[in-house]
């Protein structure tokens, strides 16, 4: 698992702070977090289109109104979007029809979050997810450990819904540091029985306040044992925020990666991230 290369693949113009995607059918499904729209972008015709996931919804939202959306995650016909929950008016899921695109339900999460903090044993100064992964009956909610507390949890949610009926489970990760500082989720994927995992390192300890970025790091964790099989480091300066799956052999599997660059400027990076997975 030594080997990897990373490529940029294209920039799409319209879409600002890039934080989670979805690849399938030669077309990606974007969020940012300072926006309050879904993007779908067709590689080949260079198409945009805008799926309004709020009322109201902006390109920049003001960074103490946003809902910051930072997870994204599709089952089947069905997408799900994520506020980080890094502050009050940051609770919400956002469940869309893949197929027309509209919104179909907006949940608050607050006491899912609530008790998501309570069993994790975080702060809510220290609560900020960034990762969602649905594979059908379990949920993976990934806690980007950027706080004080450098809090690294995968919370596992099983149950009818996600608001008064589920139980949690949950595992913290003490994941690797760069230049001191230690890396910290930002997105995740499960391809077959394997968690990969993006995680940075940013120079704060605050969930709200953005600090100097010092790199990324991609990893797996088995999720039967959820245990952590290998981290790489892939950047020194940047910060990765999506990930999702582009194509797999037997000896390679290949990532489409997102970059959230922190500014109000309306243009997002796609990366092509190829791993050798040969013994």
């Amino acid at each position: 698992m030594e080997k990897f290369t990373l490529e940029l693949l294209y920039q799409i113009i319209g879409i600002g702070s890039a934080s989670g995607l979805i690849y399938k059918d030669n077309t990606l499904l974007v969020i940012g977090d300072n926006s309050g729209f879904l993007y779908e972008y067709t590689i080949n015709s260079k198409n945009l289109k805008r799926i309004p996931l709020v009322e109201n919804p902006l390109e920049n939202t003001p960074k103490k109104d946003k809902n910051d959306f930072e997870a994204i995650t599709r089952f089947q016909d069905q997408i799900y979007v994520f506020g980080s929950g890094s502050t009050e008016n940051r609770n919400k899921m956002i469940q869309i029809d893949a197929t027309t695109k509209q919104v179909v339900s907006t949940t608050n999460l607050k006491d899912l979050y609530l008790a998501m903090q309570n069993f994790g044993k975080i702060k809510s100064e220290d609560f900020n997810l960034e990762g969602a992964i649905y594979d059908g009956e379990r949920w993976f909610l990934f806690n980007r450990g950027n706080g004080s507390k450098a809090k690294n949890v995968v919370f596992t949610i099983q149950g009818k819904n996600l608001t008064n009926d589920y139980t949690i489970l949950s595992n913290n990760f003490k994941l690797p540091k760069i230049k001191g500082v230690p890396t910290s989720f930002t997105d995740a994927i499960l391809v077959d029985d394997k968690i990969y995992f993006l995680a940075s390192a940013e120079d704060t300890t605050s969930t709200y306040d953005d600090g100097d970025v010092l790199g990324s790091i991609i990893g797996s964790i088995d999720i039967n044992t959820m245990k952590i099989d290998f981290t790489k480091k892939i950047s020194k300066t940047q910060k990765f925020e999506g990930i999702t799956l582009y194509q797999k052999s037997k000896n390679q599997i290949e990532f489409l990666l997102c970059e959230d660059i922190d500014t109000e400027e309306l243009v997002s990076s796609i990366y092509k991230l190829k791993i050798d997975i040969s013994e």
